[in-house]
């Protein structure tokens, strides 16, 4: 059995005399708590807890030793209205695995903002279905909004960062416990994407932060020690939600899409962001260090794209592959109708670079989200990428499964869990003994509705269709969150 210390340091406190908000609202106003976002699998948990010596059913791979680390909302408070996940305050899981066992430990990301919130004991910010301004001691203490940095995690230089996308990352230790915001010695201005991605071959950092004002996107390289040496603003005709972007050997690029920010609207409690197809859409390439200048645009049809698989190039031409909608509806609502063009559907774009033109094209049937591959291969040509399915297309969370894709010869496998079972994001763990790409192992988190209880499920990534090799018992239930990494011991 498992060794549990939970540290039950904090409640979650749903009725409070205090009130954080000039406008005067609490939390017993509210029945916020009754949000589907805040219940069942996504409901969020209150211990902060160290689970060693954890049951495994089958066997972990010796050559695994490291942590698998996934973040996600969990508000420690009641919200003070309307809940979007996208919200909520972070907090790491982490499964320590070495010489075949497993151990856990989970930590609330402690935000200039959560920690405002503690010594009121009350929620002081609203969120992305419910903006409200904090009031002015709490904007002292902590700014306007909260960095949940509940997104992802990325590790460079040494140091973990998670991530939120409307500012600086935030550092933790390897113990999870949160370290602070991290600025790059004063060098960073504006926000950080949640996606940075590391280029496995010069181990430089590119990363970029949009914003609903000007500049609209600034574009940023760190150098292997984890200096900021390159920034430089890029010239966009209006602020774009972009989530995620993809780099090659020699550019980064990013997809302009017309899901645009509409701070009116925002404040005065409409949607934040709304699509206008008249704006285009386009594909931007600048060249690694390149200046504002040497910005290359290409038309598109219209589309959107969340999270990316990849992109390479070779001189000639480049390629991006990632699950494409149609568009992004305001909200982030999607559609759940069969066969919806707001299914993300695989997809690829190949740019000839000479001339400019633009082909596209879908490359399966199976619509899915949270793509990964073997991060060793980010930026270069590679032949596998895993994505993950879901039952309906309603915002929920919903995956069931992962789909393992053979760029190479377009053949593709997957394996699905149980009905009663909801999987996350399926991070690729490199087999540091191997040689092939897809060496290597599959990690994610996996809740049952009927039992509530959580298992982290281990695949082997050259054999998806066979299952789980190994699934490790949590003490406790892990809620549904977004992004997950395997940090292998250095």
């Amino acid at each position: 059995m498992p060794i549990a210390r939970p540290l039950r340091r904090f409640q979650w406190s749903l009725a409070t005399d205090l009130r954080c908000n000039d406008r005067g609202v609490s939390a017993t106003e509210h029945d916020t708590w009754q949000t589907p976002f805040l219940q069942g699998l996504m409901a969020p948990v209150f211990d902060e807890r160290d689970d060693e010596a954890l049951e495994v059913v089958g066997e972990i791979p010796p050559e695994l030793r490291g942590m698998f680390v996934r973040t996600g909302p969990n508000p420690q408070f009641a919200p003070m209205g309307a809940y979007h996940p996208f919200d909520g305050d972070g907090m790491l899981h982490a499964v320590y695995i070495a010489d075949g066992t497993a151990s856990y430990s989970n930590r609330w990301i402690e935000s200039k903002g959560l920690l405002a919130e503690r010594t009121r004991n009350q929620s002081c910010f609203g969120g992305m279905a419910n903006f409200q301004l904090p009031a002015a001691d709490v904007v002292g203490e902590a700014g306007i909004l909260k960095n949940t940095a509940n997104t992802a995690t990325i590790r460079h230089a040494g140091k973990y960062f998670s991530l939120m996308e409307a500012g600086p990352p935030t550092e933790f230790s390897r113990d999870i416990m949160t370290i602070g915001e991290h600025d790059f010695g004063g060098k960073l201005v504006g926000p950080c994407t949640a996606h940075p991605k590391v280029d496995p071959v010069t181990g430089h950092m590119l990363f970029f932060g949009y914003s609903a004002e000007e500049p609209y996107l600034r574009y940023h390289e760190v150098d292997e020690s984890g200096a900021l040496v390159h920034s430089i603003d890029i010239d966009l005709p209006a602020g774009v939600m972009m989530h995620d972007f993809v780099i090659t050997e020699n550019y980064a690029v990013f997809l302009d899409a017309p899901a645009v920010f509409d701070l009116g609207a925002l404040l005065s409690g409409g949607e934040a962001i709304s699509w206008r197809p008249d704006n285009g859409t386009r594909i931007g390439i600048v060249p690694r260090r390149g200046s504002a200048g040497d910005v290359r645009w290409f038309e598109t049809d219209n589309c959107y794209v969340v999270h990316f698989f990849n992109a390479w190039d070779n001189g000639e031409t480049l390629q991006i592959r990632a699950p494409r909608m149609a568009d992004m509806p305001g909200g982030f609502q999607f559609s759940d109708e069969p066969g919806a063009a707001r299914e993300p559907m695989p997809w690829q774009w190949t740019i000839d670079l000479a001339s400019g033109a633009v082909s596209h094209s879908q490359t399966d049937d199976v619509a899915g989200e949270f793509p990964r591959i073997n991060e060793n291969f980010t930026g270069l040509r590679n032949r596998y990428g895993y994505d993950c399915p879901q039952r309906t297309w309603e915002f929920n969370f919903d995956f069931h499964g992962v789909v393992k894709y053979d760029f190479a010869t377009g053949s593709s496998a997957a394996f699905y869990y149980a009905d009663s079972e909801v999987s996350g994001e399926h991070a690729f763990a490199p087999d540091s003994t191997g040689t092939a790409e897809d060496d290597g192992w599959l990690m994610t988190f996996v809740s049952d509705r009927e039992t509530e209880r959580s298992e982290l499920v281990i695949l082997d990534a050259r054999d998806v269709e066979a299952g789980p090799i190994a699934r490790v018992k949590m003490a406790a239930r892990v809620p549904i969150g977004f992004h997950g990494a395997w940090y292998a011991d250095e």
